[in-house]
């Protein structure tokens, strides 16, 4: 684009989310839905995070892990809920071009950071399954230590890069963003600039931020699952299997959504369905966390009935 005609462009200093429906009539069901979630989000996971610290059971590394993960999705549903619940109760649905850079770099570093934090959880159960004898020397608390800091910061690091970029874009209308929170896709149509070298730099900076967290987690279960079917008896094999379900429900719930989100065409009539599958990711996996854990696992159930 032209000198000339960047000067008779309007840039814009604010963004209109249309989140979930227009319809007037489902502001107060959609407001109560969501801070129903967001209120048993954070309890379910501060309560997670409490009965670990003060139970001794349950000071090991798959407790450590889970913690930090809770810990997460706390973080993760208060970078978007809180927004879109005062959209709902204002009915102010506009954002600032900052405001919407802020969000965007907290999700981005926090949804990341639990990419990692799973290939970790799955590289802690392969080990126990796979590796039992060299577990405790393999997986001491060093070596958690820093497989969590390393999935805080890789997402920190990664957020940082593609908001950098993002943020360097000219944004000069519409100011609509047909969605309920500040996401890559939308942000990009509005964007008056060249975008074609950022959209490169994206799909190559996708492979450590996803890609490559999901395949090693994806490679851990398959060994994982072919130790259990060598295991003898169906005893075994359950109590084997018991280890780790949990886990592997959370990752099937967040990696199936994500997927099918960031693979389905951002067409207009596929729109709806997208937020759908996107408000299941950002919003329901924090708060199928906290239930999955505490109704699939013998010892937090023991735990919270102490």
């Amino acid at each position: 684009m032209e000198r000339g005609e960047w000067d008779n462009q309007t840039l814009l200093m604010e963004f209109l989310l249309l989140g979930l429906g227009d319809t007037h009539e489902l502001q107060t069901p959609l407001f109560l839905l969501c801070l129903t979630i967001y209120t048993v989000t954070m309890v379910g996971n501060m309560l997670i995070i409490v009965l670990v610290a003060t139970n001794p059971h349950l000071h090991t590394p798959m407790y450590f892990f889970l913690v930090n993960l809770s810990s997460l999705e706390s973080c993760y549903s208060s970078s978007i809920l809180p927004r879109l619940l005062v959209s709902f109760l204002t009915g102010d649905r506009t954002i600032s071009v900052q405001g919407c850079m802020a969000q965007f770099f907290f999700f981005g570093t926090f949804a990341t950071s639990e990419c990692y934090l799973l290939a970790a959880m799955s590289y802690d159960r392969y080990l126990a399954i796979c590796q039992p004898l060299l577990y405790s020397g393999l997986m001491n608390w060093k070596v958690c230590l820093q497989l969590v800091t390393g999935s805080w910061v890789a997402g920190l690091l990664i957020s940082t890069g593609i908001t950098s970029f993002i943020s360097r874009q000219r944004f000069c209308g519409p100011n609509t963003i047909d969605h309920f929170f500040c996401e890559e896709a939308p942000l990009l149509e509005l964007s008056c600039s060249d975008t074609g070298m950022i959209r490169i730099l994206i799909i190559i900076l996708s492979f450590p931020d996803v890609v490559f967290p999901f395949l090693f987690t994806l490679a851990s279960y398959v060994c994982i699952i072919a130790a259990i079917l060598r295991i003898p008896s169906s005893t075994g094999r359950h109590k084997a299997f018991s280890t780790c379900s949990s886990h592997l429900t959370m990752v099937i719930v967040f990696y199936g959504t994500l997927i099918i989100v960031y693979t389905l065409p951002r067409t207009v009539p596929l729109r709806q369905l997208n937020k759908m599958f996107s408000f299941f990711y950002t919003v329901l996996t924090p708060l199928i966390n906290p239930l999955i854990y505490s109704l699939r696992n013998r010892e937090v159930k023991g735990a919270l009935e102490r």
